[in-house]
């Protein structure tokens, strides 16, 4: 399976041409949902506007730290041999926010997300041997004064694999 564009929306709000609740921003990041390295060009003649516009617009939004764009393998496509979902309790007097920045410095950690729920934190390992999951859970899950309890859900399927825009309420 190819890989696809992962479009990352993480300031705040910006404004202007930056901005990605206009309308024009919000069809240019559908398109390169799609396919990141679509030419401006193509993006301009689909959204009948210049390809400086566009230009202008991804290189704003980029700037500002309102659009990244990445590539987003798939791991089940890879073939790792270990893709797990984590889900963990943090312990007191540990705080979810430790507890994600010090697991976000691992390599093999690829998804962290504070929730709410019956869990804190629910974080994606993907690792390229099961002996080197085993190792992640060992030497940075069990044993460590800020986790209280994890759960391991295995990775068996992947069906879909895109991050979305989140709508907006006019």
């Amino acid at each position: 399976m190819p890989t696809k564009a992962a479009i990352s929306l993480e300031s705040p709000k910006p404004r202007g041409i930056a901005s990605t609740g206009d309308d024009l921003n919000r069809a240019i990041i559908k398109m390169l949902q799609q396919d990141g390295r679509l030419p401006y060009k193509d993006i301009a003649t689909a959204l009948n506007v210049s390809e400086g516009t566009i230009r202008n617009r991804v290189q704003s939004m980029k700037k500002s730290g309102a659009l990244k764009i990445v590539a987003l393998a798939d791991p089940m496509a890879i073939r790792y041999k270990a893709d797990a979902m984590i889900g963990i309790k943090v312990a007191n007097p540990s705080t979810p926010r430790d507890v994600a920045h010090r697991l976000s410095e691992r390599g093999e950690v690829v998804y962290v997300l504070w929730v709410s729920g019956r869990y804190d934190l629910l974080i994606e390992v993907v690792c390229e041997t099961r002996n080197a999951f085993q190792v992640f859970l060992e030497q940075h899950c069990f044993g460590h004064n800020d986790i209280d309890q994890i759960e391991v859900m295995s990775g068996i399927e992947m069906f879909k694999n895109q991050f979305l825009l989140k709508r907006q309420a006019p």
